[in-house]
């Protein structure tokens, strides 16, 4: 069975993959427990994101649910008309959920309860034969092309290359982190193109993302512009507050004047 990337692979324009988990914590600071009932509604804003072009749907499930959870996972999977891809840590328990869902993409990504957000890549060179097994079982589906998020290490990309994974995910944070320094952020920007040169030359789908915004995307693309996809969310969802604040507040007050 054709793989998700066949196809689509040699498009010339990068994709763009958005990441919806932060739409999700806003939801559940009110709704936890009763994200049925919950605003906003995730698979909403998907579908809203794919009318305005993005090529595909990202959500992280993560082991402590702090935004995304466990039913928005099928509801996204059968209600997008793009494809979904699932970040998750390598455990026996979001193994076992993919193989049921099935979604696109499996990203597999580090994962600590502390931390806000994801910190850093996965060290694939310490986990190689479980993340090996993980690839080949979840790639045995013949739906699901699985993608290791790693620092830009030469080491890491050779690790992910030896699993069997099709697609390696480049973190982009200390970029984004130094982009107020041009010294630093050159430094993390060669470390980047380096990587992502290493990894097309082993044969892997090379993707991005974590940190990127309206400001160091295109200094990035630049750089190196045959990415596939990059995946950003954060930003996204922080403009789409702004842009949308004013008429969300024009509606409650039409509301209001009707009464």
């Amino acid at each position: 069975m054709p793989g998700p990337l066949e196809g689509e692979y040699f498009s010339l324009m990068v994709k763009l993959g958005v990441n919806i988990d932060h739409s999700a914590t806003l939801r559940q600071v009110r709704y936890r427990g009763m994200e049925s009932l919950g605003e906003p509604d995730i698979l909403e804003i998907a579908r809203r994101c794919e009318a305005a072009g993005a090529d595909g749907i990202t959500a992280h499930l993560r082991e402590d649910r702090r935004h995304i959870v466990d039913v928005d996972i099928p509801r996204l999977k059968e209600g997008i008309a793009t494809r979904l891809n699932l970040e998750m840590a390598n455990t026996p328990e979001m193994v076992d959920l993919a193989e049921k869902i099935l979604p696109a993409y499996v990203c597999l990504v580090p994962e600590k309860r502390a931390e806000l957000t994801t910190e850093g890549g996965l060290n694939v060179l310490a986990e190689l034969a479980s993340i090996t097994t993980t690839c080949d079982r979840l790639q045995a589906s013949g739906n699901i092309q699985v993608s290791c998020f790693v620092d830009a290490d030469p080491d890491q990309i050779r690790a992910v290359a030896d699993t069997g994974a099709k697609v390696v995910e480049i973190h982009t944070g200390p970029y984004a982190e130094h982009f107020s320094d041009p010294g630093a952020r050159n430094r993390e920007l060669q470390r980047i193109v380096q990587s992502a040169e290493l990894a097309a030359s082993l044969g892997l789908v090379v993707n991005a993302g974590h940190g990127l915004n309206y400001l160091n995307t295109a200094e990035l693309l630049r750089a190196y512009p045959d990415f596939f996809e990059l995946n950003i969310g954060h930003s996204i969802i922080c403009r789409a507050l702004l842009d949308g604040i004013s008429k969300a507040v024009q509606d409650m007050k039409s509301i209001l004047a009707a009464i």
